[in-house]
């Protein structure tokens, strides 16, 4: 597993990142917002889940035949992660009232060539 995968912040927000030590708490008890892409400069969805890995593939696997399926929406391409349920359901409504172009620039600071995430994180 790659550190550079789970310090996928904000700037001003680097106190989320997990520090190598905190690697596996911070990926069993930690709360996620997500934003998944059907490409690069494709539709983006914006998710929160409590487990990552789980949910990931469960887009992938198309469970469910909600937006995500019906658009081909299945790489991770940006997440953080939160110690609590309520802060990262808040962030996930902000999230969503973002523009297009914001939620882009989100995604191409931290991961400029929309590289699918998931496979680095669930290995």
């Amino acid at each position: 597993m790659e550190l550079a995968v789970l310090s996928a912040v904000i700037p001003g927000r680097e106190h989320l990142r997990a520090s190598p030590e905190s690697i596996t708490p911070v990926l069993t008890m930690a709360h996620y917002v997500y934003l998944l892409a059907s490409g690069k400069h494709g539709t983006i969805y914006v998710g929160v889940t409590n487990d990552i890995v789980r949910r990931g593939h469960e887009h992938r696997q198309k469970v469910g035949k909600g937006f995500t399926s019906r658009y081909g929406i299945d790489k991770l391409v940006w997440f953080e992660a939160y110690d609590d349920a309520p802060t990262a359901i808040a962030r996930e409504k902000e999230l969503k009232k973002w523009r297009r172009d914001w939620k882009v620039r989100l995604i191409e600071e931290q991961n400029p060539g929309w590289v699918d995430l998931l496979p680095g994180i669930s290995s």
